[in-house]
């Protein structure tokens, strides 16, 4: 076996009973980089261009890439084996390439910010954030395998055993899509009458659509007596109009939490004939339902052979807006015991575990010392992610112990557009939110993308402008005790 081959096609040659021969003339096959594809013998290896997750930038050209393999770019990281591969991309000069070992090509990217990596694709780590290249990225569902420049083939002669065809198999990606809330009341209930259910939408469909799994936190109930929507309304009691489901509809929802404090708004007789619409059209609710013990139940949805399990409570209340013995609400979290115990056997039973809360709400990104408590527990009893949904206005992040916890999304649709004040410089924070694509890979979580938005008229969202985007990915990494 030469140096380049990757440790995973390693252990597959040993695992079919074979061991490295003490030299060439004595082996009975060759395990090698192969030039092209060559049918059963050969196995092609992709391999993702990384960074430390606190990196704004999410692009690079291939040019710019082969700027750094001579030396003329960003510090360019990766492991002997890996090195060996990429000489038959970028050849034998390389004065930009840092050799590591390999449980040390992490650590180095956080402690340089602004260096990259290279690693095949079974090494990716949500740490580490997957960079395009020429537009292109590994951990995406439309992946251009066949203009993408960072793979090699291998090559076993003679073939006494089938190779893998490759290391990435597009049918164990999938994509899970968590977002803020959602609460289809005044302002942005009435852009709905004037230009459509759908238009909320209109913007970041594809994003929600294009989701394996898309989740959100609906608020409020949907009734058919709703009053009509009033932008000006300072009203605080919420409900919005019946035919207003429709815009989940056609945003693609796939899993509904019902942690909100505005369930119940509406009484509890319009919570549960919004429960049973969501049951109509076959949503998963979870942190709420038709009575105490229903609400602590999981969400169950499986694709692509993954099993995952949605958990989630609400902390602050109000009471009424909790659920009890006999009427619908929102799933109380108590002191948390519960939860923690039902994330651990649902883990044990084989379930890829996200737990989302409705915390206590800030209007600034830092994180507070009770969120910390709260969240981090959660995290060690074995969620594979933990987000909070109680943040109108985003807020930061931090990974604990290999756990990504975002501790507030900020809005998905909703109304908020009012101005904020910070030593008398005005600001429009809360329009900004955060829509976090997760990537799993089987049941492993191998990499995360924060997709950025910005609300506009009162209530849609648009993606960020590249300006926009950079500007706010740098105030929130800092704010998470990241250097960007």
């Amino acid at each position: 076996m030469e140096a380049a081959v990757p440790a995973d096609l390693r252990t597959l040659v040993i695992q079919q009973g074979y061991n490295r021969a003490s030299s060439a003339s004595v082996a009975l096959a060759r395990l090698e980089l192969a030039g092209s594809p060559d049918g059963e013998a050969t196995a092609t290896w992709f391999y993702a261009l990384v960074a430390a997750f606190p990196t704004v930038r999410d692009s690079v050209t291939f040019d710019e890439l082969k700027n750094s393999w001579l030396g003329t770019g960003p510090s360019l990281l990766m492991t002997e084996t890996t090195y060996a591969a990429m000489q038959t991309i970028f050849g034998q000069q390389s004065p930009g390439v840092r050799l590591v070992v390999g449980n040390e090509l992490m650590t180095s990217l956080w402690a340089q910010p602004g260096s990259w990596g290279i690693v095949p694709f079974e090494s990716l780590d949500p740490q580490l954030k997957v960079l395009e290249i020429d537009g292109i990225s590994p951990v995406r569902k439309d992946f251009q395998e066949v203009n993408y420049p960072l793979k090699a083939n291998y090559r076993l002669t003679p073939p006494v055993f089938r190779l893998p065809v490759s290391n990435r198999d597009s049918s164990r990606l999938t994509t899970v899509l968590m977002t803020g809330t959602t609460a289809l009341v005044r302002a942005i209930s009435a852009k709905m009458r004037q230009n459509g259910v759908e238009y909320p939408a209109r913007d970041i469909g594809d994003w929600l659509r294009g989701a394996d799994i898309f989740h959100t936190s609906s608020e409020v109930a949907f009734v058919a007596d709703c009053p009509e929507p009033d932008p000006y309304s300072t009203s605080l009691r919420f409900c919005s109009a019946l035919e207003n489901i429709q815009l989940l509809d056609y945003a693609g929802v796939d899993v509904i939490e019902l942690s909100g404090n505005h369930v119940n708004d509406w009484g509890v007789d319009a919570l549960r004939s919004t429960l049973d619409n969501y049951a109509a059209h076959g949503w998963p609710v979870y942190a709420g339902g038709m009575d105490e013990d229903t609400a602590k139940q999981p969400a169950v949805v499986e694709r692509g052979g993954t099993r995952f399990v949605f958990l989630g409570c609400n902390l602050p209340g109000p009471e009424f807006a909790w659920a009890a013995k006999d009427s619908p609400g929102s799933a109380a979290c108590g002191n948390f015991d519960w939860l923690v115990d039902e994330i651990k056997r649902q883990k044990a039973n084989g379930y890829v575990v996200i737990v989302t809360l409705q915390h206590y709400e800030y209007y600034s990104p830092e994180i507070r010392p009770s969120q910390r408590d709260d969240f981090e527990r959660l995290a060690e009893a074995g969620a594979i992610l933990v987000s909070g949904s109680q943040a109108h206005f985003a807020q930061a992040m931090e990974f604990h112990s290999g756990v990504f916890i975002h501790y507030g999304l900020g809005n998905l649709f909703f109304d908020q557009m009012q101005h904020y004040y910070d030593n008398g410089v005005s600001t429009t924070d809360i329009r900004r939110e955060f829509l976090d694509r997760y990537v799993f890979y089987g049941d492993r979580l191998v990499s995360i993308e924060l997709l950025t938005a910005v609300l506009e008229d009162y209530s849609k969202p648009r993606p960020m402008t590249p300006e926009e985007r950079s500007a706010f990915l740098e105030e929130y990494f800092l704010a998470s005790g990241w250097q960007p």
